[in-house]
């Protein structure tokens, strides 16, 4: 199964922890980086706070959305992620944007990511590698969203 996940970092040594987050992913059975976008420079959303450095892959996965999700989590943990501030700094942040053409929408879980279209920090670097990819709720392609975003929101 493929799935689409958005990497994030704006505390520490980004690019170190966003490059070894990757590879820590491949370590796991059931999980094969795909391909990488660019890594972007973005201004943070939420409370005043450094920039961020982001960017999305591509994933083969043999694991339940769930499943992926813990073991997402688990990764930012080990990079030192703590949830103390909603939308706040942090060494790692990992999201799961798309999982094949999958609607989930549960307490703990909800796919397609539910701000994905508003998000140029992640349709920028999901464009390219995934520009036809068809977001599920909306039926447009990445292309398409990240076309309708307005140029304000395209200001990285």
């Amino acid at each position: 199964m493929f799935c689409a996940i958005a990497l994030g970092s704006n505390l520490g040594d980004s690019l170190s922890y966003l490059e070894e987050a990757l590879q820590v992913l491949e370590k796991n059975s059931g999980i094969e980086v795909v391909v990488c976008s660019n890594w972007h420079v973005t201004k943070a959303v939420g409370p005043p706070q450094p920039d961020y450095l982001n960017g999305c892959a591509l994933l083969n996965v043999q694991l339940s959305p769930y499943d992926l999700l813990k073991k997402l989590q688990k990764v930012e943990e080990q990079f030192g992620r703590v949830r103390e501030i909603y939308w706040g700094p942090r060494t790692l942040d990992l999201d799961l944007l798309l999982y094949e053409d999958l609607i989930i929408n549960s307490h703990d879980l909800q796919i397609p990511h539910p701000r994905l279209a508003q998000r140029a920090f992640v349709l920028v670097p999901l464009a390219e590698i995934a520009a036809h990819w068809i977001e599920p709720v909306s039926g447009k392609t990445v292309k398409e969203l990240l076309d309708y975003l307005s140029l304000e929101q395209l200001t990285l």
